[in-house]
């Protein structure tokens, strides 16, 4: 079977895609609204891209009656948010964070979230969060009813127990991040393969 872009429908078009690219990972978005209210929505078109600068985007499309999404307009206001990692004890609560709360209601507070403050960033972290990455935003790219933004990464925070300082590497024993299938469907990922070096394989 093989479809061409153009004809389908762009809701046709995401189910093919988000229901084959898995699983992905999850970015926990957290922003601070104009009252203070610290807003924290999950979105799964997100990936990172670059170390040099650190660079993150993730996609927001509209809300299905039009609106724009409390994150977008944080956003745009002050230039700032945190990327939050997502780990089995937190998992229920990111589900539960990506229903349509309004504005004056922050879901880190309505779901009992600890937040912490962060280091360079006005827009507070989620302390229990495995990792959290503190970023300004370094461009926006509209494309028809969805907002691309890019985040520059200027500072990190890694849960202790989660990282080995000496051999900078993580204790994958310790850290059970979910990546997101489809539609509600989530999936662990410490059923996992090691394989030995590729091999090098020179010319003649």
């Amino acid at each position: 079977m093989e479809y061409a872009p153009e004809d389908l429908a762009p809701r046709e078009r995401y189910k093919v895609l988000a229901g084959f690219v898995l699983p992905r990972p999850i970015a926990w978005v957290t922003t601070i609204g104009p009252t203070g209210v610290v807003n924290a929505a999950p979105f799964s078109f997100f990936n990172v891209f670059c170390e040099d600068p650190p660079l993150c985007m993730f996609a927001s499309n509209l809300r299905p009656d039009g609106r724009i999404k409390d994150t977008v307009i944080n956003i745009e206001r002050s230039g700032e948010f945190v990327v939050n990692l997502t780990d089995e004890p937190l998992a229920r609560a990111m589900h539960d964070s990506s229903g349509d709360f309004p504005p004056e209601i922050g879901e880190p507070d309505y779901l009992g979230l600890k937040l912490a403050p962060s280091t360079k960033v006005g827009v507070p972290r989620l302390a229990d969060a495995p990792w959290a990455m503190e970023c300004k935003t370094w461009k926006r790219i509209d494309i028809n009813n969805r907002q691309l933004f890019m985040g520059e990464g200027i500072h990190f925070h890694i849960r202790d127990d989660l990282w080995d300082r000496e051999a900078m590497r993580v204790h994958m024993d310790r850290y059970h991040p979910v990546g997101r299938m489809f539609a509600d469907r989530y999936c662990r990922t410490d059923d996992r393969m090691v394989f030995p070096d590729a091999p090098v394989v020179t010319g003649k």
